[in-house]
């Protein structure tokens, strides 16, 4: 989804560019008109000079001498004159040369091919004192209109482009100024889900502060949901388990006079093993729900460290541990449970030696658990995490340890994989979970910071 941010600016940028294109546009078809009436203004003045002139010379041979604009007196120059008579009398400006105005078909203004452009002239008839009737012309090149219109377009594109230019900065401005309080609004539910402290309504705009009341109810109501799960959880973890105890006391008091209650064990074991299966992934679901679940992962593994050396399983095994400082998003109880079946498998089943390294990265991290052991095949690693099969029932356990893990994993959006230890041979179980302060809402995101 696209940020509110940026559909505002390209929208009112698109907007700004489309405003400034019909505006320049207008304004240079006002320009156009403007520099067209003045330039039939100039003729209608340059007319009325050529009237005065033939009206004060009283002869149209003394007209030249009247006129004193040197213009006219330049070849070419752009600037012509012209009187004729019915009778085919013609006399121009020494500008004309040795070409002539086109007779116009009726009086007014006209447009023809000049001398060496171009023209517009005006034409009109008049009848001196002495009843003879002459029609006067005068045009002037076009070249000079099409020069004032192409500087005006020049000027109105600078103009409106500084305009759109200053329009769309402020506009980008006005937009990011808008839209801090949402922007800051996001920062604070992102760490308010972290730290559990309730946003301030009125440090937030008027329009705001509603939707941030709202917030606060909202994760308040989670936070108190989450809360009662847990405590269900573990009420019923209690309920089970004490019925089961005692299931278990009264078969090892059996056991002390009957035979063949190995097999009564065993589907004890299972049974409990599948509640405590069922209880974590209740426990993990409302856990990884939660706005302020975070585990110091130096902290718990440290723990786990000093457990698991002072175990009788580990005498005579060494034991490396190559950690990290990071905080990570998982309740410390599920993450110990998740360290201390790993581990407890490691230990089982290895030879001399169990290794336990983490890594960190930009959003993850990594904690990789390895074993000099036997190791499970490629094919019967999928049904182990799936189903928690035992693969040897020579040893003592449910088989369910693997599977657990990677449920509580799944719950808080991590990932658990099976691989065979480059370095010992055994088993490498390669754990990856988000780190503290990430909100990953796209699950593609979160894949591909997981894989």
């Amino acid at each position: 989804m696209r940020s509110l941010q940026r559909r505002v600016i390209v929208g009112g940028l698109i907007w700004a560019v489309l405003t400034t294109v019909i505006g320049a546009f207008a304004l240079n078809a006002v320009f156009s008109q403007i520099a067209d009436r003045r330039f039939n203004e100039t003729l209608l003045e340059r007319h009325t000079q050529v009237l005065v002139a033939l009206a004060t010379s009283g002869t149209p041979a003394l007209v030249e001498d009247v006129l004193i604009d040197p213009f006219y007196n330049r070849v070419y120059s752009g600037r012509y004159w012209q009187i004729s008579n019915a009778s085919g009398m013609r006399i121009t400006s020494p500008s004309l040369f040795d070409a002539e105005l086109d007779d116009p078909d009726k009086v007014g203004f006209w447009e023809s091919a000049g001398p060496n452009s171009m023209i517009r002239g005006y034409s009109e008839s008049v009848v001196l004192d002495d009843e003879t009737a002459w029609s006067v012309s005068v045009a002037l090149s076009l070249s000079g209109l099409a020069a004032e219109r192409a500087e005006m377009r020049r000027n109105v594109a600078l103009a409106f482009g500084l305009v759109g230019a200053l329009g769309i900065a402020c506009a980008a401005l006005l937009t990011t100024t808008l839209v801090a309080p949402l922007r800051q609004l996001r920062e604070d539910v992102t760490h308010r889900w972290d730290s559990g402290k309730s946003l301030d309504p009125h440090s937030y705009p008027t329009e705001v502060a509603p939707l941030v009341s709202d917030i606060n109810a909202l994760i308040q109501r989670n936070t108190k949901i989450v809360d009662q799960g847990r405590r269900q959880a573990a009420d019923l973890a209690h309920a089970l388990k004490t019925p089961s105890s005692a299931l278990r006391n009264e078969l090892a008091r059996l056991s002390r006079s009957v035979d063949g209650t190995a097999p009564l064990f065993e589907a004890l074991d299972r049974i409990d093993a599948q509640i405590t299966r069922s209880l974590a992934r209740m426990r993990a679901a409302t856990a990884a729900d939660a706005v302020d679940v975070q585990t110091d992962l130096l902290r718990s593994v440290a723990r786990m460290e000093r457990l698991f050396q002072a175990m009788p399983d580990a005498e005579g095994k060494e034991f490396k541990v190559n950690t990290v400082d990071a905080t990570i998003n998982v309740d410390a109880q599920d993450f110990e449970e998740m360290l201390g079946n790993l581990l407890e498998n490691a230990f089982k089943w290895c030879r001399r030696e169990v290794r336990l390294s983490v890594s960190k990265f930009e959003r993850a991290v990594e904690i990789t658990i390895e074993d000099d052991g036997p190791g499970i095949p490629i094919k019967q690693r999928e049904m182990v995490l799936r189903e928690g099969a035992r693969l040897d029932t020579s040893m003592p356990g449910t088989g369910l340890g693997l599977s657990i893990v990677n449920d509580l994993v799944q719950a808080y959006g991590g990932a658990f994989e099976l691989e065979t230890s480059e370095a010992l041979g055994g088993l490498c179980c390669r754990l990856r979970v988000l780190v503290a302060h990430i909100q990953l809402a796209d699950d593609e995101l979160r894949r591909e910071t997981l894989c």
